[in-house]
């Protein structure tokens, strides 16, 4: 099976997906799935096999529960000749240090929440990072096995993915999640290579980068709170709802500077320290 799988890969290409090697290479390469706190070294191990099946290698583990958690035994023999991938794994402390350079995100969960980014279907979510990936990195972000994706997880991310499991028995294990967002975006990869006029990138402008936008929500709550529009002591729901009014927007590099700007005279109106992040 894994033999064919290659021939096949190797065989000529048609003309639409000549001229679309360049994004649907880059969709492969560009694309960073995230592993939040993981905590079985089988699971890390399995998911990177996934990940190379489908054509994938970049692997981002934040603060696994256990430390050199690439060289452990039990995940080298679940990788099962993704050595490499699993090997090259990068770990960080922080979402926010995997999201660096970011600029799309979709955070896989099982749980409805009442606020957060839209929420999407593998497959439409697999469409929507195909025409993100134009831009520059996307990543897909998955949560513990036991307790899943935080909120203040979930809040970081672009947009929710769920996978409709059999609601009497939904219990997907980590590495079986990671299979089926790569096996889907992997497809949504192949068939727009394949279309004479692949809608991937961006056109109106350069998308803002996830970190941009982390800065730019610190700045505009430093704002709100000068304005006494926000009360830290009791601030119920403002910023997650902003945060999911953004989310929708798909904020530009441009939009996020005009809007810290904005942030920026609320300060100096309010004669308050810029607070910048």
């Amino acid at each position: 099976m894994v033999f064919e799988t290659l021939q096949t890969s190797a065989a000529p290409q048609p003309a639409g997906a000549a001229r679309a090697a360049g994004p649907l290479r880059g969709g492969f390469t560009s694309t960073r799935f995230v592993l939040v706190e993981p905590s079985h070294p089988g699971n890390v191990g399995a998911a990177a096999r996934a990940l190379k099946t489908m054509g994938f290698s970049r692997l981002v583990l934040v603060a696994p529960r256990v430390p050199h958690v690439q060289s452990d035994p039990d995940a080298i023999a679940m990788a099962s000749g993704a050595d490499d991938v699993l090997a090259s794994a990068h770990v960080v402390p922080t979402l926010g240090d995997a999201l660096t350079g970011v600029h799309w995100s979709i955070a896989l969960t099982a749980r409805t929440r009442e606020y957060g980014p839209p929420r999407l279907a593998p497959r439409e979510a697999a469409e929507h990072a195909c025409r993100q990936v134009g831009a520059g990195d996307i990543a897909l972000v998955f949560g513990n096995e036991r307790t899943g994706l935080a909120n203040e997880h979930v809040e970081q991310c672009s947009a929710l993915a769920h996978i409709p499991a059999n609601p009497a028995y939904s219990s997907l294990n980590l590495a079986q999640a990671v299979q089926v967002l790569a096996y889907e975006l992997r497809i949504a990869f192949l068939e727009h290579a394949n279309a004479s006029a692949p809608a991937v990138g961006h056109d109106a402008g350069t998308l803002a980068q996830s970190d941009e936008i982390e800065r730019m929500y610190v700045h505009l709550e430093n704002a709100l709170i000068a304005l006494d529009f926000l009360d830290p002591r009791n601030p119920k729901k403002l910023m997650p709802r902003l945060r999911r009014l953004f989310a929708r927007t798909g904020l530009e590099r441009e939009e996020v500077n005009i809007l810290r700007g904005i942030a920026k005279h609320m300060l100096m109106k309010s004669r308050t320290p810029d607070g910048d992040a």
